[in-house]
């Protein structure tokens, strides 16, 4: 318990880094295993692309206060994301077996989520917390189907990601 207290504290104190992907540039390509409604498989972004946009967020880790915030919004959204064939996947630095509870729990078994064990995907989307931790911050993307970042948004404050990225796609689709 102590030490989650003082991990709060530590991650509460440090701030993000300004850098992140930076609308027009490429979204790096990945594949790792994800999960959705605790069952597993592989992810491969650029498969997701052939579908349409996808909506990448990265989280700091399952079942803490504000990701199951986001993960609750991010499930009441899947419909109308759907509807513009986009699909929908968060990124944390937790283990598979973790995430398979988050995505059944968390994420009402509506979008999977994917496990960066080794912080890579998190480290070439310029998603982490800072530094000093292994752990992403909340920041969301919105990838094209050409594989291009056409929204970014960091915040800590989970509340606005899911509609912002919706909105995002929104205006992708209406302009495309």
């Amino acid at each position: 318990m102590k030490q989650w207290i003082v991990f709060a504290l530590l991650v509460s104190a440090a701030t993000p880094a300004n850098a992140y992907l930076k609308v027009g540039s490429g979204a790096p390509d990945f594949a790792t295993q994800a999960t959705l409604g605790g069952k597993e498989f592989s992810f491969r972004l650029s498969e997701a692309l052939k579908r349409g946009p996808v909506v990448l967020y990265f989280y700091p880790a399952a079942f803490t206060t504000g990701c199951t915030i986001e993960a609750h919004n991010f499930a009441e959204a899947v419909p109308q994301f759907k509807m513009l064939n986009a699909t929908v996947l968060g990124v944390s630095q937790d283990n598979i077996k973790t995430l398979d509870k988050f995505s059944v729990q968390e994420c009402r078994s509506a979008f999977p989520v994917a496990a960066d064990t080794d912080g890579e995907i998190t480290k070439s989307y310029d998603a982490r917390l800072s530094s000093l931790f292994a752990v992403s911050d909340r920041t969301s993307y919105v990838i094209s189907p050409k594989g291009k970042i056409i929204y970014a948004y960091r915040a800590m404050d989970p509340d606005h990601h899911a509609s912002n990225a919706l909105e995002a796609v929104r205006r992708w689709v209406r302009d495309n």
